[in-house]
Formats: structure tokens, sequence, C-alpha cells
């Protein structure tokens, strides 16, 4: 096990490592919307879901990667009317074969935070393989 790690993408801010790679296998740990520069929560949800998912994208190239790789995605929102703004700014970022998805409602995030999503990405053969 391996863990991944990049100034590009909000240091953790716990007892966790921004991604773990184990074999081809990349496990991203979830973003919420903070500048990593910052480490504060961007304004207005359409920013904060971009912010999520430009964390992710710097996590998933520090581990050899992008989106590309990507097998799953799980949203995390603390209200679910959200729900068709994340999949116009995700269609932005990936392109078929999407990921697997789940999106879940959930009573609050850390920091505030509105949308926080997790990523599983194979460093392998492409995902539609």
């Amino acid at each position: 096990m391996k863990p991944i790690s990049t100034p590009e993408a909000p240091a953790a801010i716990g007892t966790y490592s921004q991604a773990v790679r184990a074999g081809d296998t990349v496990y991203l740990s979830g973003q919420i919307p903070l500048d990593p520069r910052t480490m504060q929560l961007v304004d207005g949800f359409e920013n904060q879901v971009t912010r999520v998912f430009e964390n992710l994208r710097a996590v998933c190239r520090a581990a050899g990667g992008d989106f590309d790789k990507v097998v799953r995605v799980t949203v995390y929102l603390t209200d679910l009317a959200n729900f068709a703004k994340v999949n116009e700014v995700m269609s932005t970022y990936f392109r078929e074969p999407f990921p697997a998805r789940a999106a879940v409602g959930v009573a609050a995030l850390p920091r505030g935070a509105a949308v926080e999503i997790d990523a599983v990405m194979h460093l392998g053969s492409s995902p539609g393989a």
C-alpha cells in the first residue's frame, strides 16, 4: 500500500491520506470544495462541485492517472435537489465509458460543504476494456 499526496489538492485534515494505491487500484479519499491554497470553502454550489473535481483530478494525476482511469465515483450531497447540477459539471470532466456512480443524501458534510466526492481509479487497462 502506497499513500498518494499532492499540494495541488487540499491537505488531509484528519487521519487519512489523499489517496492510497494498492496494486493497480487507487482509492481516492473524499474531497470537499476546499481551495488547496487557502484551505477555505469556495462559494456557490457550482463552484463547489467544480473545485471538488479539480481537487480529485490533482490527486488522480499525482497517482499517475486521470479521470479516464476512474471506475467508480460516490457523490455525497446535503441537498439531492442539486444532483442535476452535479451531472452537468461532471459531464465536463468525464467521457464515455463513464464510471459507475452512486449519489447519497447526507445531513451534513465537513466544514459545511454542500458536496463531497470520492473515487476509485484503476491504473491497469482502460475501464472500457
